[in-house]
């Protein structure tokens, strides 16, 4: 297949994604930059996407060897236009705790999808803005995600800070970039933390196996900077809840870091936290577990408080949420089994 300077067919190519590197980023082949950068690519596409010009760096072809430079501007072309980015709006619920002119702040139920994407176009958090609120401001290069600054996974709940101006936008997403914002995250895990509280500092990124899935590299030789402070809240004997604060705001950040500290997520299936990793062999114990499999059918994480200067008035601003229901839960019967449970 010709490339499409070879066959002078640029004009029916269409523009997918621009990215500008960071200025931290170290050398790095572009074809493991993109890899940590556009889900649901394969290594073997890129580098054949790469090889046909499809992949350009500062507006020209280069090879899948090239190593990115800090500021470089990479621009990836397909032959087939880039899905509307119109959002469309739908009446949805939205659980707000808090709002005012500039911003607000959302308690996201688990199930939400946050913003429209491949498998999930509509019901999604953005499609109930859209319904509710009116020319919310978009940041740059983020087309089609009306007022979001930050994101959690679908199956995490919690709270969403969403910019109703533009002010409250460039504020809100420096004080991201800044890692000024306060992040705190519950976590039930299996196992007990030894040390009971500390900080993970390793670069995480998808996997090269499995892009669905997030990784540590500990050496740094790929990946993104990442750090996650953690500490016992309590323990259950075979699972613990722990308080996590995120100082950088990666992909599965949380999920992927307790899981290279040997403590997956409770019921997390994408992590390895959806089987019995502690705990007896008795039939008793394994019907508890799998009674609160039944209860969260999720990974159990709740981004419960959120901190932040506000925009526009610089008061520093604290926003704090209950667990959900089937968190509280599953707690429950976890205090319960401690209490009053006797293993034979």
């Amino acid at each position: 297949m010709q490339s499409p300077d070879e066959s002078n067919q640029e004009e029916e190519l269409f523009e997918h994604h621009h990215i500008t590197v960071d200025p931290k980023q170290t050398l790095l082949r572009i074809d493991k930059f993109l890899m940590d950068r556009l889900p649901n690519v394969t290594r073997n596409k890129l580098q054949e996407g790469i090889k046909q010009g499809f992949v350009k760096v500062n507006g020209q072809v280069v090879k899948p060897n090239y190593k990115v430079h800090q500021g470089d501007e990479i621009t990836i072309f397909l032959p087939e236009p880039p899905r509307d980015d119109e959002v469309v709006p739908e009446n949805l619920p939205l659980k707000i705790i808090y709002e005012d002119d500039h911003l607000l702040i959302v308690n996201k139920s688990a199930g939400m999808v946050v913003h429209p994407a491949y498998q999930n176009w509509s019901g999604t958090l953005v499609n109930a803005l859209a319904w509710h609120f009116q020319n919310l401001p978009e940041m740059p290069n983020n087309h089609g995600r009306p007022g979001l600054v930050h994101r959690i996974d679908k199956d995490t709940s919690g709270l969403l800070v969403i910019a109703k101006s533009e002010k409250a936008m460039s504020g809100l997403a420096k004080q991201f970039f800044d890692h000024t914002i306060d992040r705190t995250y519950y976590a039930l895990v299996w196992g007990e933390p030894e040390p009971k509280s500390g900080t993970i500092n390793v670069n995480i990124g998808r996997s090269l196996k499995d892009r669905r899935v997030t990784v540590a590299f500990p050496n740094g030789e790929m990946g993104r900077h990442a750090i996650t402070h953690f500490e016992t809240v309590r323990t259950f004997r075979y699972v613990s809840l722990l308080k996590c604060n995120l100082e950088t705001g990666r992909t599965h950040q949380i999920r992927a870091h307790l899981k290279y500290l040997g403590h997956p997520l409770f019921n997390d299936a994408l992590y390895g936290g959806d089987r019995i990793l502690k705990g007896t062999i008795f039939t008793k114990y394994k019907q508890f577990v799998q009674n609160c499999f039944s209860i969260i059918p999720r990974q159990a994480l709740h981004a419960k408080t959120l901190g932040f200067d506000h925009p526009t008035t610089g008061k520093r601003v604290q926003f704090d949420s209950e667990l959900p229901p089937d968190f509280k839960e599953v707690l429950a019967k976890w205090e319960h089994y401690v209490d009053h449970v006797r293993e034979e």
